[in-house]
């Protein structure tokens, strides 16, 4: 998994991170499987935004974060865990749900996370994930303003590669609205170039004229910036 140093973690609050306002269709479509009294590990957690959505939407629910970069723990404000989806630091037969946001394309070794999260999972669990997979990403606004960052998905897993990958069955794959921005304007204020697998494909000159071209737009569209990712929900093979 992807390690952040401390000035990218800083960018990533500010370029990544979305108001729970913004995630309210996420709340939504993950309230079937945050159920009271359930525990769920929040993997890759980063700065914290998951945990912090999921103790304010769902607050009969256990919270473990498990995070591998020290800047994203230290930036996050909150008690997260050290660990990877390798080398997770929980018991076996301890969480009900996995979530992970943004994080699948990070995994170097799916068979090792897979492994690693079915000893952790209680029978009858799930994985749930929040991503942009290589097959599916024309939900995402930014490709229309920087073009050549869609080459940046050629390292980023299908859906069928995550699934098998990790040794799990798909039981729901939906995309799922989310307000990203408040408008193209403060879209622009929001871009950080360090804090983006997608936009640090893109050399200086490809960023410079996606930055120009999302600016020009921003003047004359108003509204909010409304993205697409996938929730994409895994259970064991031969599960009901």
């Amino acid at each position: 998994m992807t390690r952040y140093d401390t000035v990218e973690a800083a960018s990533y609050r500010v370029a990544r991170e979305i108001p729970l306002s913004g995630l309210s269709s996420w709340r939504t479509a993950l309230a079937p499987y945050l159920l009271p009294g359930r525990t769920v590990l929040d993997l890759g957690a980063g700065t914290g935004l998951f945990v912090r959505a999921f103790r304010d939407w769902f607050p009969a629910v256990r919270v473990v974060a498990v995070e591998p970069a020290e800047a994203m723990r230290a930036a996050s404000g909150l008690d997260v865990l050290t660990g990877a989806a390798d080398a997770i630091p929980l018991p076996d037969d301890s969480v009900d749900v996995v979530w992970m946001s943004t994080v699948v394309h990070h995994i170097p070794d799916l068979a090792a996370a897979g492994a690693e999260l079915r000893r952790v999972l209680r029978p009858g669990g799930r994985v749930v994930l929040r991503s942009l997979f290589r097959d599916r990403h024309t939900g995402i606004g930014l490709f229309r303003f920087f073009p050549e960052a869609v080459r940046a998905l050629a390292g980023f897993p299908t859906v069928a590669e995550v699934a098998d990958g990790l040794g799990f069955a798909v039981e729901r794959l939906q995309p799922v609205p989310q307000v990203t921005a408040e408008s193209l304007r403060a879209k622009v204020h929001t871009l950080r170039w360090e804090a983006d697998t997608v936009l640090r494909s893109l050399s200086r000159q490809e960023y410079d004229r996606g930055v120009a071209a999302l600016t020009a737009a921003a003047l004359q569209e108003d509204g909010p910036v409304i993205d697409h990712l996938d929730l994409l929900v895994l259970k064991t093979v031969g599960a009901v």
